[in-house]
Parts: structure tokens; C-alpha cells; sequence
């Protein structure tokens, strides 16, 4: 009883306290206004002289008064603003309205409230209390959405226009993310220093390849090189790899995602062996001897063949590319970042969680706005990739590469 009483005690009184701190948010409020319309009327003299003083050296006249709103607190609220007017009769515009009016906050905040999971609907109740008789416009749900759609519309644009030109990416990452029946493929770049960098985007109905293609000859488009070999990290599809060689040709070293590969591998036996399985694969993989893990696998698959055909034909499609990183002789570290599409897929976590709330995707152009927007709202708290300091030597394997195709005598 004690307890519960103390925590009785504790509810009201910090049910008390912020009782008392509303009036104090709007009793700021309310002086911030009143400081703005002193200081537009201090201006408002600075352009007219002193009231109820002749002057016929000045050359503008107060106009009175107008009613329009600011911004406020994600919303705007209503206020009279005073005007001036000059000789010739044209209104001139008063520096502190002009700059205020040049900038658009709420955009922004509709922005940060969506992003957070604030419904339109209860985009009013989100936001601070203002001290009474203000009139509020702008926070209906209609005007909500449309700033929304606005802000999200620019941020798609500025994403699909960046040119990739001056970008030199040793490893590209591609993947997609499932929204309904609709999956946005997302191009992830990651350069010398390991730092990551979202590249593009393209909406299909499924990850396959002329969807993979279309995406790959969009970054071509704004820049990005194709005629520099570079690690290219895929699923375990085979439709992307094939439209990798498609852009790349032999440019492309292309890593299959190991993660892909167990979860094909697994998802093909009955639950009782799925964990011995990917037990397995794990101490395959954890091998840095190529033929090694060649062996091991191999072995798996003809243990697999007549048992579960399926699972077996899962493990040989594509083996060879689950091992390029292996391969090429990187650091434990960046083999592990790299071995698989963890990086992008840890993104499309965040992604989800930020689109969690909408239930009915429209269209696909809905999809790709809300991707867009999410996507550039995580960029700036991107981490480089584990073993990013041994990136040096991927490099070099690259360039290695390279000279060694172009060593090559052209076909007749």
C-alpha cells in the first residue's frame, strides 16, 4: 500500500509540475510575439521617422496594418503585420518579415513529425500548446499531407539528379526492400574511405533484372564508372547478377551474399536440420583457404542431392561468387563487411521502421518518395564499414584487375 501510494504521490505531482510549466511555455509565446511586432514596428520607423512627426525629407508612409501569419511552433498563427508604403505608392517590404517570409519551417516540421511516426490526424495534438485567442492555420490533416508530399517529392529528385561523376566507389551494394507488392532496389556505394553513400533507387514488382539493369544504366547516366572494375555486392539473385555482367562486363568481381545463401540453403531443408545446416556453412565460410571451402560445400551438396535436391541445387547456384572476397586476400575484418549485403540490409531496417505506420501504399511513385525520404533522413548517421582502414588493398587487388583485362589480346 505504501507503494502505491508513493507512486500516487509521484504521478500527481508531476501531473502537478507540468500543470505549471504550460503556462510558462505559452507566457513565452506570447512575449516572443510581442517582441516580433516590436520589432517590426521599430523598423517600420526606421523606414517612416518618428509617429505623429512631419518629415518631408522621408520617403515612405505607414500603411497601416494587414492581417497575415507566422510560423510558429508547426503552425502558423495569425497576426496583424504592419505595412509601409513609399512615394510612388509600392509597399515595401520590412527586412525581418521579408526574411521570415523566404523560409519555409513547416515543411521541415511536417517532415520530422512523419518521419517520427505522427500521424496527419494527429498532427495538432503533437504539437505546443500557444496561449489562447491565437488563431492557428496550416495544421489540418489535408495541408499536412501536402507539405509532406512536397518535401518528400524534393528529396526523391535531389537523390535520382546527384551526379556520381567525381565518386570513386571501389564497392557497390545492391538490394531491395519490400513494400506490399511493391520492392524499391537501392544502389549503396562505399568509397576508399569507407564511408556509404546512397546512390540511387528503382521501383519494379520484383528484384529481377531488367528492374537491376534499369537502375545500373540510371547510375551510368549521372556519372557513375563503369569501366573501372569494382566489387559488386548483390543477394543471392541470380537476375541481378546478370544484369551486373550485363553493365560491368568483366569489370564486376561480384560477391553473392552469404547471408542470401544460407537462408536459400536452409530455407530448403525441414526445420529440425536448418540448424545443424547453417552451423555448417558458418565454419565453411569462417575458412580463409578457398579450396577449402570449395571442398566443404561440394561435399554438403552430394551428402544433399538424392535427400533434398532442393536445398542442394540452392547450395551449388552461385557458389563460386559467394567466394570472391576470399578470393581477392582482404583482412578478416573487411572480408566480413563485404562478404555479404549486411550493410544495406541494417539501412532497410531503418527504413522500415520509419514507414512502419502506412498500411496502403497507393502507388509506386508513394514508395519511392517515402524510401527517398527515409533513406536521407539516415545518411547522416552512416558509420564506415568494419575494416574500412585495409579498403587500400581491395584498391590495389582492383586496379590489379583491371590490368590484367587490359593485358588481354581483343578477340579477332
Amino acid at each position: 500500500m505504501r507503494n502505491n501510494d508513493r507512486r500516487s504521490g509521484e504521478s500527481k505531482a508531476r501531473s502537478k509540475q507540468l500543470d505549471m510549466m504550460l503556462p510558462l511555455h505559452e507566457w513565452i509565446a506570447a512575449a516572443g510575439l510581442a517582441a516580433v511586432m516590436e520589432l517590426l514596428e521599430r523598423e517600420r520607423a526606421a523606414l517612416c521617422g518618428m509617429r505623429y512627426r512631419h518629415d518631408r525629407t522621408r520617403s515612405a508612409f505607414r500603411g497601416g496594418h494587414v492581417r497575415s501569419s507566422l510560423v510558429l511552433g508547426g503552425r502558423r498563427v495569425g497576426v496583424r503585420r504592419p505595412r509601409v508604403r513609399g512615394r510612388n505608392g509600392q509597399e515595401l517590404k520590412l527586412p525581418s518579415w521579408q526574411a521570415w517570409s523566404a523560409r519555409d519551417p513547416l515543411t521541415r516540421r511536417a517532415m520530422e513529425q512523419m518521419l517520427l511516426g505522427v500521424s496527419t490526424r494527429r498532427y495538432a495534438r503533437s504539437l505546443e500548446t500557444l496561449p489562447p485567442g491565437l488563431q492557428q492555420r496550416a495544421i489540418g490533416r489535408s495541408a499536412v499531407s501536402r507539405r509532406f508530399i512536397t518535401h518528400t517529392e524534393h528529396k526523391l529528385t535531389q537523390l535520382l539528379s546527384q551526379n556520381l561523376a567525381a565518386l570513386e566507389l571501389p564497392v557497390l551494394m545492391i538490394d531491395g526492400v519490400h513494400f506490399g507488392t511493391h520492392v524499391v532496389l537501392v544502389a549503396l556505394g562505399i568509397d576508399a574511405q569507407g564511408g556509404k553513400r546512397v546512390l540511387g533507387l528503382w521501383e519494379g514488382a520484383s528484384e529481377n533484372a531488367a528492374a537491376c539493369k534499369a537502375l545500373l544504366a540510371n547510375l551510368a547516366e549521372r556519372g557513375l564508372r563503369t569501366d573501372r572494375a569494382v566489387l559488386v555486392v548483390i543477394d543471392g539473385s541470380k537476375a541481378l547478377a546478370s544484369a551486373v555482367r550485363d553493365v560491368f562486363g568483366a569489370r564486376a568481381l561480384i560477391q553473392r551474399c552469404r547471408e542470401h545463401k544460407k537462408r536459400n540453403v536452409t530455407d530448403a531443408l525441414p526445420r529440425p536440420m536448418r540448424t545443424a545446416m547453417r552451423q555448417l556453412l558458418n565454419q565453411a565460410y569462417a575458412s580463409r583457404d578457398v579450396e577449402r571451402i570449395r571442398q566443404l560445400l561440394e561435399q554438403q551438396a552430394r551428402q544433399l542431392h538424392h535427400t533434398h535436391p532442393g536445398a542442394a541445387a540452392a547450395l551449388r547456384e552461385g557458389l563460386e561468387e559467394t567466394l570472391t572476397v576470399t578470393r581477392v586476400g582482404l583482412p578478416d575484418q573487411l572480408e566480413r563487411a563485404l562478404c555479404s549485403t549486411n550493410p544495406i540490409e541494417n539501412l532497410f531496417s531503418r527504413v522500415r521502421a520509419i514507414a512502419h505506420r502506412v498500411s496502403h501504399w497507393r502507388d509506386g511513385y508513394m514508395v519511392l518518395r517515402w524510401t527517398a525520404a527515409a533513406l536521407t533522413e539516415c545518411q547522416p548517421t552512416f558509420r564506415r564499414i568494419y575494416g574500412w582502414k585495409s579498403m587500400a588493398l581491395l584498391t590495389r587487388a582492383l586496379r590489379a584487375h583491371d590490368a590484367a583485362l587490359d593485358r588481354r589480346p581483343m578477340a579477332a
